[in-house]
């Protein structure tokens, strides 16, 4: 991120506040030394956390059960048991978006915002600026930890997002790979019976999601 920011540019920082978010704040106001408090400021956002998954403590067939119906219902509208649907997500997208604009409007906002958050709310977020429509956000995979998503504000006061997402379609064995990993994250120790089984049903799913264009630009002042 040194190598994107301005020495002189004031940074404002959002952060989710579940841990793994604040530590990787933490590794990157390391990152940034030459940086000091009036260049920039820091703040927690509860709207910011990641989706709710809700009690994974299931059996096996449970859990089998759970990610064959997400997968078929649609990520974006399936509801995990005591948790949140990514349709969840947004309401809290659309509210922390409503803040971000009337900041906006101060002359003394920083120069730069970063966003430290987690995938799913990356994605939904992203849907929120670009008005993606559902199938559009089904269509796109998850963003890599640690990776950072740019968007830039051009002279005609629109941003454009710099950094080109994966879809489902491309790449099908790091798809899976993809796949296995966040089930094995959120569902805790599934034998390779199961994992086959829950990933099977996701490229079922996702062999009809959107491959069409996506907006790149938001197309609208905010």
């Amino acid at each position: 991120m040194s190598n994107i920011l301005g020495k002189q540019e004031r940074v404002l920082f959002y952060t989710s506040p579940y841990l793994r978010a604040r530590q990787t704040l933490d590794g990157i106001l390391e990152g940034l030394g030459d940086y000091n408090d009036h260049n920039y400021a820091v703040y927690e956002e509860p709207r910011m956390r990641e989706q709710d998954f809700g009690n994974f403590q299931g059996g096996p067939e449970k859990m089998q059960r759970i990610w064959k119906e997400r997968a078929h219902y649609g990520h974006f509208f399936y509801r995990i048991p005591y948790g949140e649907s990514a349709a969840d997500v947004y309401d809290r997208c659309a509210g922390f978006n409503e803040t971000l604009f009337r900041q906006f409007q101060n002359d003394k906002f920083a120069d730069v915002l970063v966003l430290v958050t987690h995938g799913i709310w990356a994605r939904v977020f992203l849907m929120k600026w670009f008005r993606w429509s559902v199938e559009e956000f089904e269509g796109l995979r998850n963003i890599p930890h640690c990776q950072f998503i740019q968007m830039v504000k051009g002279e005609n006061q629109r941003y454009t997002l710099k950094t080109p997402l994966l879809r489902w379609c491309e790449g099908d064995d790091d798809r899976v790979e993809e796949i296995r990993k966040a089930v094995q994250f959120r569902s805790g120790d599934l034998g390779k019976e199961a994992l086959d089984y829950i990933v099977a049903a996701e490229r079922e799913a996702c062999a009809g999601r959107s491959e069409g264009p996506i907006a790149y630009d938001d197309g609208d002042d905010h």
